[in-house]
């Protein structure tokens, strides 16, 4: 395993380069191939929802328990801990996904993510009050924060082209937490007691950090390969993808072994045409206006803002039926932990078709897969509100129900994470040098983050009123409406393919 040293930590904080060694690291082809960095990212997704949904199921009990709250304040604190997790991932989202673009390392954030995750682990673990419970589910957020901005990034930087696909294996990681964290939670908790559930957790995290400290970026490993990159490693490049290069980028030199940065071929292309060529000069002069801003430039896409307000309703909708079903079924069918626990499997088993939905958006764009998720989504959230009676008919129509949400769910979200980097390669390629030499990969999937979180405050708050205000089947078609709306959102602002994404993007805030 590799060691932290002296100078990886002066390395975090200074934000500088490491000096290239004369000896690379042991096993360096193997801690830096695409395999090992997708499965790092992937585990390390896996552990930050394994934790978050492991206590969904054990939280109505340990509330009542190991805090003392009484029955009838139950749901309102269980709703004040899902938002207190997305509060955490909202604020921390932007700072950490800035830091991820300018440090000379993914690494390192990503370890940091491990020590809020740790501290998490140990608060809510040991906790004995309210207050430590929502201090633990604020730095579980920002653990979050970490593993999504940068570790979404990190998976571009790798990925290439394939950014769908490997978008769909996150949520299949994502969809396997969700599937397993609450059942064991809710058997482990009634086998064996409250602490023997966090047990669990901190094997996990043991096991995260090894493949953390063992990863070696792609960008980091070329310190010690003398060879020019070859053709399999092009996707590694930050800035492009294949998908985008054969309608975007000007063409490499004939003696080059290939240029992938958009902005580097555009200033060997100016250094040739000499001082006098003037779109070379534009070029010049759009990089200086823009450069600085990478903000301001994601935030003009339509299509950006589309994506991110599908993400905001797909977050408030999933995690505001996390806040409520647990307790609702337990009210209704008078079910403990464990029969909790195994109700979400009929949610997240379907989750596993993710990489189709990826796969799909990578081929044709985002626009229709997610279009189609959302609107498969709405008859079913209307249909929830028939569930009404402790009988085995309708106990089955809730199950065939949250199957059947767990198959269009992923439609609607997936593609979506994938354009985020679809917009950021539209816009590298509509203006070379936008956003500069570290690219903002980082800070769009810190915004991801932000409005997920942001979804993860407003749907558990809402659901958590409106079912203790005027009931179940208010809250169903309330949310029916609203995954309507993204639907139309993503109609009239999403793209219809990634390929020549310049004219799409242009079209798109031309309008």
């Amino acid at each position: 395993m590799a060691r932290l040293g002296y100078d990886d930590i002066q390395q975090f904080l200074s934000r500088r380069g490491r000096r290239a060694p004369g000896k690379p690291p042991h096993f360096l082809p193997f801690r830096s191939s695409t395999a090992l960095i997708a499965t790092t990212v992937n585990l390390a997704v896996f552990v930050d929802i394994f934790f978050y949904s492991m206590i969904v199921p054990v939280l109505p009990f340990a509330l009542s328990a190991q805090v003392g709250v009484s029955e009838d304040r139950v749901q309102y604190w269980i709703s004040v801990l899902v938002a207190a997790y997305g509060a955490g991932l909202f604020v921390s989202s932007p700072i950490v996904g800035i830091y991820a673009d300018h440090t000379s390392s993914r690494k390192w954030p990503l370890l940091l993510g491990l020590l809020a995750l740790a501290g998490a682990t140990v608060l809510l673990a040991f906790g004995n009050s309210v207050g430590l419970f929502v201090l633990g589910r604020v730095l579980q957020g920002l653990s979050a924060a970490v593993v999504w901005s940068v570790g979404c990034a990190l998976l571009v930087d790798t990925m290439g082209s394939k950014v769908g696909v490997a978008m769909g294996y996150v949520n299949i990681s994502m969809s396997v937490a969700l599937l397993l964290a609450p059942v064991i939670g809710g058997v482990v908790y009634n086998h064996a007691g409250y602490y023997a559930v966090y047990y669990v957790a901190f094997g996990l995290v043991g096991l995260d950090i090894v493949l953390r400290l063992a990863m070696i970026e792609k960008k980091v490993a070329r310190q010690w390969v003398s060879e020019p990159e070859t053709e399999s490693s092009e996707p590694e490049a930050e800035k492009t993808s294949p998908t985008n290069n054969s309608n975007a980028e000007p063409p490499a030199p004939e003696n080059s072994p290939g240029i992938n940065n958009t902005e580097t071929a555009a200033m060997a292309s100016a250094a040739e045409d000499g001082p006098h060529d003037e779109p070379a000069n534009d070029l010049t002069a759009n990089q200086g206006k823009h450069r600085g801003r990478p903000f301001v430039a994601l935030l003009k896409s339509p299509r950006l803002l589309a994506a991110l307000y599908g993400i905001l309703v797909e977050s408030g909708i999933l995690i505001g039926f996390d806040a409520v079903l647990a307790l609702f079924v337990r009210r209704l069918f008078e079910w403990d932990s464990t029969a909790v626990a195994v109700l979400f499997l009929a949610l997240f088993i379907p989750g596993f078709i993710s990489p189709l939905a990826g796969w799909l958006s990578d081929k044709y764009g985002a626009k229709w897969p997610s279009f189609a998720g959302f609107v498969a989504t709405v008859p079913v959230l209307i249909s929830l509100r028939f569930v009404t009676e402790n009988t085995i008919q309708h106990k089955v129509l809730l199950a065939v129900l949250l199957a059947l949400a767990g198959c269009t769910l992923p439609f609607s979200m997936t593609p979506l994470m994938a354009e985020i980097s679809y917009v950021i390669e539209a816009k590298e390629a509509e203006n070379p040098g936008i956003f500069g030499e570290k690219g903002v990969y980082g800070l769009a999937y810190g915004l991801f983050n932000m409005v997920f979180a942001l979804g993860g405050i407003i749907g558990p708050i809402w659901a958590g009123y409106v079912v203790e205000s005027v009931g179940w089947g208010t809250l169903t078609w309330n949310f029916a409406l609203w995954s309507a709306s993204a639907a139309v959102v993503v109609f009239f602002w999403g793209a219809n393919k990634p390929r020549a994404p310049a004219a799409e993007d242009t079209q798109m805030e031309s309008a």
